[in-house]
């Protein structure tokens, strides 16, 4: 039968289980990026920290010339997911967000380049084997996207919705045009001249006469 291999969480979960602040941020973020659950976002909040404390590790013993291989394959990881830009250093690494790696998420790109109305239907069209991605199907919707996959990402050939007359496609474009379309024959509603008030006659003065 062989050994059993103990599967590890890939995520860590918060320290404190009721801080408001971090669980209305959670929230939004939930619905922001269409994510299942939170666990999502603490998947995305454990890859930061341990960049972090790779960071921090290689700052701490910076002269050694491990330490500067460490530094080279780090940069280029994070650069070729998009996820920090060609100029930046290492020390840019510790600004970073959540946000930024779920940016690069495959469910986040579909919706970025209007492959999807939403970002439910976006999870929706990958883990149901519409999407390809240099040819090969990608059923996660958090699979990490680097710059030189996000131009070949497209629709599966044999897929009903890799026609661009696709109802779910086409929707999106429809509504946009009709309200465009509401927008230039509304009626502009001419101004009328303010009425002017009635003049009230003020009264005569009566003269009276002795005798």
């Amino acid at each position: 039968m062989g050994q059993t291999k103990r599967i590890r969480k890939k995520y860590e979960t918060p320290s404190h289980p009721w801080q408001r602040e971090r669980i209305l941020e959670e929230k939004e973020m939930v619905k922001e990026y269409g994510l299942k659950n939170k666990k999502e976002i603490w998947k995305s909040a454990s890859k930061l920290k341990s960049a972090r404390a790779q960071v921090k590790k290689i700052i701490a013993n910076i002269h050694s010339e491990q330490s500067a291989k460490e530094k080279e394959h780090l940069l280029n990881k994070l650069i070729r997911y998009g996820i920090i830009s060609k100029d930046s250093k290492l020390e840019d690494i510790l600004d970073l967000k959540a946000k930024e790696f779920l940016e690069r998420r495959l469910q986040t790109i579909i919706l970025r380049k209007n492959l999807a109305r939403s970002s439910k239907q976006a999870r929706q069209f990958i883990s149901h084997g519409h999407i390809l991605i240099n040819g090969k199907k990608v059923t996660a919707p958090s699979y990490l996207v680097s710059k030189e996959e996000e131009s070949k990402i497209e629709f599966k050939p044999l897929s009903p919705l890799s026609k661009a007359d696709h109802p779910e496609r086409t929707i999106k474009e429809k509504l946009e045009k009709e309200k465009k379309e509401k927008i230039i024959e509304q009626p502009k509603t001419e101004e009328k001249p303010a009425e002017e008030a009635p003049k009230i006659e003020e009264p005569k003065a009566i003269e009276v006469k002795n005798g």
